[in-house]
Protein backbone atom coordinates (compact mmCIF):
# COMPACT_ATOMS: atom_id res chain seq x y z
CA UNK A 1 0.00 0.00 0.00
CA UNK A 2 1.12 3.58 -0.93
CA UNK A 3 2.28 5.31 1.58
CA UNK A 4 0.17 7.76 3.34
CA UNK A 5 0.09 11.80 3.46
CA UNK A 6 0.91 12.48 7.11
CA UNK A 7 4.52 11.63 6.39
CA UNK A 8 5.35 14.65 4.35
CA UNK A 9 3.84 17.30 6.12
CA UNK A 10 6.46 20.21 5.05
CA UNK A 11 6.58 19.23 1.30
CA UNK A 12 4.82 22.18 -0.35
CA UNK A 13 3.76 20.45 -3.61
CA UNK A 14 2.29 22.33 -6.74
CA UNK A 15 -0.36 20.55 -9.03
CA UNK A 16 -0.79 21.85 -12.70
CA UNK A 17 -2.95 20.16 -14.80
CA UNK A 18 -1.64 20.36 -18.86
CA UNK A 19 -3.16 22.78 -21.04
CA UNK A 20 -6.30 22.26 -22.94
CA UNK A 21 -6.25 19.51 -25.80
CA UNK A 22 -8.04 19.17 -28.99
CA UNK A 23 -10.16 15.87 -27.35
CA UNK A 24 -10.54 17.91 -24.72
CA UNK A 25 -12.72 20.57 -26.89
CA UNK A 26 -14.08 16.94 -28.61
CA UNK A 27 -15.43 15.72 -25.45
CA UNK A 28 -13.13 12.37 -26.31
CA UNK A 29 -11.54 11.05 -23.57
CA UNK A 30 -7.01 10.34 -24.07
CA UNK A 31 -6.27 8.66 -20.72
CA UNK A 32 -2.54 7.30 -22.45
CA UNK A 33 -3.46 8.43 -25.51
CA UNK A 34 -2.90 11.95 -26.45
CA UNK A 35 -3.91 14.93 -28.80
CA UNK A 36 -2.17 17.89 -29.33
CA UNK A 37 -2.75 21.44 -27.16
CA UNK A 38 -4.79 23.85 -28.76
CA UNK A 39 -3.89 27.52 -28.86
CA UNK A 40 -5.89 28.15 -26.34
CA UNK A 41 -3.97 25.33 -24.26
CA UNK A 42 -0.54 27.04 -24.92
CA UNK A 43 -1.71 30.35 -23.74
CA UNK A 44 -2.75 28.47 -20.49
CA UNK A 45 0.72 27.03 -19.99
CA UNK A 46 2.46 30.36 -20.24
CA UNK A 47 -0.51 31.94 -17.80
CA UNK A 48 0.57 29.38 -15.56
CA UNK A 49 4.57 29.37 -16.21
CA UNK A 50 4.22 33.41 -14.98
CA UNK A 51 1.42 32.58 -12.23
CA UNK A 52 4.25 30.21 -10.97
CA UNK A 53 7.22 32.67 -11.13
CA UNK A 54 8.44 33.65 -7.89
CA UNK A 55 6.87 30.59 -5.76
CA UNK A 56 10.52 29.03 -5.23
CA UNK A 57 9.63 25.89 -7.11
CA UNK A 58 12.85 24.05 -7.37
CA UNK A 59 11.95 21.10 -9.79
CA UNK A 60 9.47 20.28 -11.79
CA UNK A 61 8.21 16.58 -12.59
CA UNK A 62 5.75 15.66 -15.86
CA UNK A 63 3.85 12.93 -17.16
CA UNK A 64 5.77 11.19 -20.08
CA UNK A 65 2.67 12.09 -22.19
CA UNK A 66 3.14 14.65 -24.86
CA UNK A 67 -0.02 17.34 -23.74
CA UNK A 68 1.43 17.09 -19.85
CA UNK A 69 5.21 17.40 -21.38
CA UNK A 70 4.73 20.29 -23.69
CA UNK A 71 2.90 22.14 -20.65
CA UNK A 72 5.48 21.20 -18.48
CA UNK A 73 8.49 22.36 -20.74
CA UNK A 74 6.52 25.52 -21.31
CA UNK A 75 6.88 26.51 -17.34
CA UNK A 76 10.41 25.09 -16.81
CA UNK A 77 11.55 27.47 -19.69
CA UNK A 78 10.30 30.43 -17.32
CA UNK A 79 11.31 28.81 -14.26
CA UNK A 80 15.14 27.86 -15.59
CA UNK A 81 14.35 24.48 -14.60
CA UNK A 82 14.45 20.88 -16.46
CA UNK A 83 12.02 18.99 -16.41
CA UNK A 84 11.98 15.58 -15.36
CA UNK A 85 9.40 12.69 -16.85
CA UNK A 86 8.29 10.37 -14.27
CA UNK A 87 5.97 7.49 -15.70
CA UNK A 88 4.18 7.22 -12.67
CA UNK A 89 2.64 10.63 -13.37
CA UNK A 90 0.66 9.04 -16.79
CA UNK A 91 -3.04 9.87 -16.48
CA UNK A 92 -5.57 6.62 -15.88
CA UNK A 93 -5.32 3.84 -18.25
CA UNK A 94 -9.02 4.66 -19.57
CA UNK A 95 -8.37 1.19 -21.57
CA UNK A 96 -11.21 0.63 -24.72
CA UNK A 97 -12.65 3.84 -23.61
CA UNK A 98 -9.72 5.77 -24.67
CA UNK A 99 -10.37 8.17 -27.52
CA UNK A 100 -14.18 7.30 -27.15
CA UNK A 101 -16.77 9.99 -26.71
CA UNK A 102 -19.86 9.63 -24.45
CA UNK A 103 -22.43 8.68 -26.87
CA UNK A 104 -19.52 6.11 -28.48
CA UNK A 105 -19.44 4.50 -24.74
CA UNK A 106 -22.66 3.98 -23.97
CA UNK A 107 -23.33 2.35 -27.47
CA UNK A 108 -20.55 -0.73 -26.70
CA UNK A 109 -20.42 -0.88 -23.12
CA UNK A 110 -24.53 -0.44 -22.46
CA UNK A 111 -24.57 0.96 -18.67
CA UNK A 112 -21.40 0.65 -17.80
CA UNK A 113 -21.06 4.56 -16.87
CA UNK A 114 -23.81 4.79 -14.31
CA UNK A 115 -22.07 1.63 -12.75
CA UNK A 116 -18.96 3.60 -12.79
CA UNK A 117 -20.98 6.69 -10.74
CA UNK A 118 -22.00 3.78 -7.98
CA UNK A 119 -17.93 3.74 -7.37
CA UNK A 120 -15.69 5.47 -9.31
CA UNK A 121 -12.72 4.85 -7.22
CA UNK A 122 -12.75 1.06 -7.47
CA UNK A 123 -14.32 0.83 -10.99
CA UNK A 124 -11.44 -0.15 -13.73
CA UNK A 125 -12.13 0.80 -17.33
CA UNK A 126 -12.05 -1.92 -19.27
CA UNK A 127 -8.81 -3.58 -20.23
CA UNK A 128 -7.05 -0.03 -18.27
CA UNK A 129 -7.12 1.21 -14.56
CA UNK A 130 -9.48 2.50 -11.98
CA UNK A 131 -8.82 4.91 -9.05
CA UNK A 132 -6.99 2.91 -6.75
CA UNK A 133 -4.18 1.54 -9.69
CA UNK A 134 -3.30 5.57 -10.09
CA UNK A 135 -3.33 6.17 -6.32
CA UNK A 136 -0.33 3.40 -6.04
CA UNK A 137 1.43 5.39 -8.92
CA UNK A 138 1.28 8.62 -7.37
CA UNK A 139 2.06 7.27 -3.95
CA UNK A 140 4.61 6.05 -5.48
CA UNK A 141 5.85 9.57 -7.20
CA UNK A 142 5.49 11.55 -3.96
CA UNK A 143 7.63 8.52 -2.52
CA UNK A 144 10.44 9.25 -5.20
CA UNK A 145 10.25 13.04 -4.79
CA UNK A 146 10.83 13.11 -1.20
CA UNK A 147 13.63 10.58 -2.02
CA UNK A 148 15.36 13.18 -4.11
CA UNK A 149 14.91 16.28 -1.24
CA UNK A 150 12.81 18.06 -3.20
CA UNK A 151 10.64 20.79 -1.07
CA UNK A 152 8.63 22.42 -3.70
CA UNK A 153 7.99 20.43 -6.56
CA UNK A 154 5.99 21.23 -9.67
CA UNK A 155 3.92 18.02 -10.77
CA UNK A 156 2.31 18.80 -14.35
CA UNK A 157 0.23 15.75 -15.14
CA UNK A 158 -3.63 15.12 -15.58
CA UNK A 159 -7.12 15.34 -13.81
CA UNK A 160 -7.36 11.75 -12.70
CA UNK A 161 -4.20 11.22 -11.86
CA UNK A 162 -4.06 14.60 -10.51
CA UNK A 163 -6.54 13.75 -8.09
CA UNK A 164 -5.20 10.79 -6.45
CA UNK A 165 -2.04 12.67 -6.22
CA UNK A 166 -4.11 14.82 -3.81
CA UNK A 167 -5.24 12.48 -2.15
CA UNK A 168 -1.96 10.99 -0.95
CA UNK A 169 -1.00 14.41 0.16
CA UNK A 170 -3.82 14.31 2.64
CA UNK A 171 -7.14 15.58 0.82
CA UNK A 172 -10.03 13.62 1.27
CA UNK A 173 -12.38 14.68 -0.75
CA UNK A 174 -9.83 14.63 -3.99
CA UNK A 175 -12.01 12.38 -6.08
CA UNK A 176 -14.61 15.09 -5.99
CA UNK A 177 -12.43 18.08 -7.37
CA UNK A 178 -11.85 19.46 -11.00
CA UNK A 179 -8.60 21.00 -11.85
CA UNK A 180 -9.18 23.01 -15.04
CA UNK A 181 -6.00 23.72 -17.22
CA UNK A 182 -5.34 27.30 -15.95
CA UNK A 183 -5.13 26.26 -11.58
CA UNK A 184 -2.43 25.31 -9.90
CA UNK A 185 -2.60 23.65 -6.36
CA UNK A 186 -0.77 24.74 -4.04
CA UNK A 187 -1.11 22.01 -1.36
CA UNK A 188 0.52 21.88 2.13
CA UNK A 189 -0.04 19.72 4.90
CA UNK A 190 -3.38 18.45 3.50
CA UNK A 191 -4.80 22.17 2.65
CA UNK A 192 -5.20 23.30 -1.00
CA UNK A 193 -4.90 26.30 -2.49
CA UNK A 194 -6.43 27.34 -5.45
CA UNK A 195 -3.81 29.32 -7.98
CA UNK A 196 -5.06 30.79 -11.12
CA UNK A 197 -8.16 32.25 -12.72
CA UNK A 198 -10.92 29.45 -12.71
CA UNK A 199 -13.51 29.30 -10.65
Amino acid sequence: MARRPSSRPRLTTYLARHGQTEWNVAGRRQGRLDSPLTPAGVEQAHRNSRLLSGKGIDAVFTSPLGRAHRTATIIARKLSLAVQVIDDLAEIDHGLWSGLGTTEIDARWPGQRAVREQDKYAFRFPQGESYADGEVRAGRVLAEIEQLGVRRPLLVSHEMIGRMLLRQLGVPEALGTRQPSDVVYRVRAGVVERLGSSG
